[in-house]
């Protein structure tokens, strides 16, 4: 990650004003250690001037390991406390505004639910660190966070996030299943001109073998390119006007009814009910669990998704490849990037303290040893995303990092961290797709609803 290139509509969101909210204001009636407040309820120092601050996260494996980062961050800092507050990610967003409107703020947390940057910015929820960075000292580059990933989450000059980790989409691939169907390996550059969404299509035919009996049933490909409304872009077609991004994640205008759009959708649920090469969701659910992975049961030969999934890979059954998203048509965009920032929050009582701890979570020494803790979280420090590349086993270091580069080159933010009220419009999604998704209604017959009902979100 020697170069980071950001899409410049993207940084052009962040780095220009956003109209929705016409100003916010600087570092907010935040205490520091100096400040003795009388008591201690978990929020306030004590007598000794001791705070407690609080770090709102996930209730997973892969971001509850911070707990075991909290005893040293401690010894280190005496006068802080860090208290983990953690919720399902189902649950993240409702419980997040419940806490702030109970006055329970937390004081550092990121966008790990279906909300994201642009919708907590657009509600006023954080605080601009300005004032903290200046006194501190505070340096990027001291850091190793390329200055292209700070600018993701600056706006007017004004620093909302400090980047922690940076997920990319890419393609895992079953060795085993590539090397029973006599089929090469697909390439890990994204310069290789001969690597296509058809060329993809082709191979996964050849290892899809569908049958009565399910244990016995195995698919090409399981093709899960970013959230469902940010999918047309993989094809080239725009579903939102290219004001959104300078109006603070508000479109003026959608097109998800447009021919280019249902164009789009049509080759992906191609992969489902036409070419069958494909799982449906009743399949994947059969064999992994209602939220699990089909990939890792051994019967999918190619999945697109986060780089999240590469994290477990270590303990798949089978050997595993890493590879470049295949070109589908858009010259620009071929992955989606998820740069996930620590925020602070304006309800934070304490945000110099919670400033330490950012640091710290974002070194050197503990964004590496995140790596291991976190079973396999992608950092944002340069010099840690070497160890990184290793931490695979069986997977050749040059390829993940292949891949990774050429991501980050060919790579788009996330859909759900700059449109606002994104968490409505998810479920909308979600919903409104399912009788595609089961054969039971055309994408033409759907789209026109959702075109329709994601205005109306927009417009509240």
């Amino acid at each position: 990650m020697k170069t980071i290139r950001i899409k410049k509509s993207f940084t052009l969101l962040l780095a220009t004003s956003m109209l929705v909210v016409l100003a916010l204001s600087g570092c907010s009636g935040g205490k520091s250690a100096g400040d003795v407040v009388p008591g201690n309820d978990g929020d306030s120092a004590n007598s000794e001037g001791q705070v407690t601050i609080t770090h709102y996260t996930i209730d997973s494996e892969d971001r509850t390991f911070i707990e075991k980062l909290v005893p040293d961050f401690e010894a280190q800092h005496p006068n802080i406390k860090v208290k983990i507050e953690k919720a399902p990610y189902e649950q993240f967003d409702s419980k997040l505004q419940t806490l702030i409107a109970g006055g329970k703020s937390p004081d550092v947390t990121s966008h790990y639910g279906y909300g994201g940057f642009a919708e907590y910015y657009n509600k006023d929820m954080l605080l601009d660190m300005n004032d903290i960075i200046k006194e501190d000292g505070f340096k990027a580059s001291d850091y190793n966070i390329p200055d292209d990933l700070m600018k993701i989450y600056t706006v007017k000059d004004q620093v909302y996030g400090i980047p922690v980790n940076m997920y990319v989409s890419l393609m895992l691939y079953n060795k085993d299943m590539f090397d029973a169907a006599n089929v090469a390996y697909p390439p890990s550059d994204y310069e290789d001109k001969s690597w296509t969404f058809d060329k993809m299509v082709e191979d996964a035919k050849k290892m899809t073998h569908v049958s009565n009996d399910i244990a016995k049933t195995q698919y090409g490909v399981d093709f899960t390119w970013s959230e469902r409304d940010m999918r047309p872009l993989y094809f080239g077609a725009e579903p939102y006007s290219q004001d959104t991004w300078t109006n603070g994640g508000v479109p003026s205008e959608t097109y998800f009814d447009s021919p280019e759009v249902i164009a789009a959708y049509n080759k992906l649920f191609n992969l489902i009910l036409k070419d069958k090469v494909s799982p449906t969701t009743e399949w994947s659910k059969s064999v992994a669990g209602q939220n699990g992975d089909a990939f890792v049961t051994g019967k999918v030969g190619m999945t697109v998704s986060g780089s999240w999934s590469l994290a477990g890979s270590n303990d798949f059954p089978f050997k595993v490849g890493v590879a470049a998203v295949p070109a589908g048509g858009n010259d620009k965009v071929r992955s989606v990037l998820f740069v996930d920032p620590l925020l602070i929050l304006k309800g934070s009582k304490h945000p110099k303290e919670a400033f330490e701890w950012i640091k710290y979570l974002v070194s050197d020494e503990i964004q590496e040893k995140s790596i291991d803790l976190s079973g396999g979280n992608p950092p944002v420090n340069t010099k840690a995303a070497e160890t990184y590349y290793k931490h695979f086993d069986g997977i050749d270091a040059a390829d993940v990092k292949k891949v990774y580069e050429g991501a980050v080159k060919y790579g788009f933010e996330s859909y759900n961290h700059l449109i606002t009220h994104y968490s409505q419009i998810n479920d909308m999604f979600i919903n409104e797709m399912q009788p595609i998704d089961t054969g039971h209604n055309t994408v033409e017959e759907v789209m026109p609803t959702i075109q329709k009902k994601v205005m109306e979100i927009i417009k509240r």
